[in-house]
């Protein structure tokens, strides 16, 4: 098991999902901003980039429903859950979903579906970029080499995660207990922090992703998604997870 101190545990775990964006610098120009979500503790992030940004792999009315749809009801009924037990008040997202048995029983799902949708997404739209793709390259690209022989090598198994994951879900790039590089896929909305595994990078596989554009090509869809990568913050995201110890 990784033993964490509390302090270092909640501060490393805020890092992973607020650094990239205070550092990587895009602009914050999608339409819908924080102010947008109900009140409560948790907030819908601005799209860091425009809607059409990714295409052609990611259609703009895709990215525009995506985030101001489907994130925005995610952070709406997490903040319904949370206000029934204020006692819950001033736990960030991934101490609720770490530790999902304490949770009250009458919100534990709604908050296992919608604060793993939030903090899914969260990552989701900072890995994507404009120009992006192509191959990584620093600590990240000699972990991939390390853990899976090749970038090739790796892809594949990845792809293999999205495309076998039958319903909807998640394909995942986690550092594990151990401190190895793993593919793994989650079901729904599940994130890799259930399971103590660490997410460096995810592809959201739910057919709102991707049905406007690729219909029922998963497989397309994942192929393209390689275009948008955005390698400088997936770094960022593992040298993070490099602080943390391992089992």
């Amino acid at each position: 098991m990784i033993k964490l101190q509390p302090l270092r545990l909640f501060m490393v775990l805020c890092l992973l999902v607020g650094a990239i964006s205070l550092t990587i610098g895009f602009p914050y120009v999608g339409e819908v901003s924080a102010q947008n979500s109900q009140a409560g503790l948790f907030k819908l992030p601005p799209l860091p980039y425009a809607y059409n940004a990714l295409e052609p792999f990611i259609d703009a009315q895709t990215m525009k429903l995506h985030h101001d749809k489907h994130h925005l009801a995610y952070v709406n009924n997490l903040n319904a859950a949370i206000k029934k037990h204020p006692e819950l008040n001033g736990k960030t997202v991934e101490v609720l979903i770490r530790e999902l048995d304490s949770i009250p029983e009458d919100i534990r799902s709604t908050v296992r579906n919608n604060g793993g949708g939030h903090l899914n997404h969260t990552m989701f739209w900072e890995i994507m970029a404009p120009k992006a793709g192509g191959e990584p390259t620093g600590a990240i690209a000699e972990a991939i080499n390390a853990n899976f022989g090749t970038f090739a090598n790796f892809k594949e198994q990845f792809n293999d995660a999205g495309v076998k994951r039958f319903g909807s879900g998640w394909a995942w790039l986690v550092r594990a207990k151990d401190g190895k590089l793993k593919v793994i896929s989650t079901a729904n909305q599940d994130s890799p922090l259930i399971q103590e595994n660490y997410p460096i990078m995810g592809n959201d596989v739910w057919e709102h992703a991707y049905y406007l554009k690729y219909q029922n090509r998963r497989a397309d869809y994942l192929d393209a998604w390689w275009n948008v990568v955005n390698w400088d913050a997936v770094n960022k995201r593992y040298e993070l997870t490099m602080a943390l110890p391992v089992s």
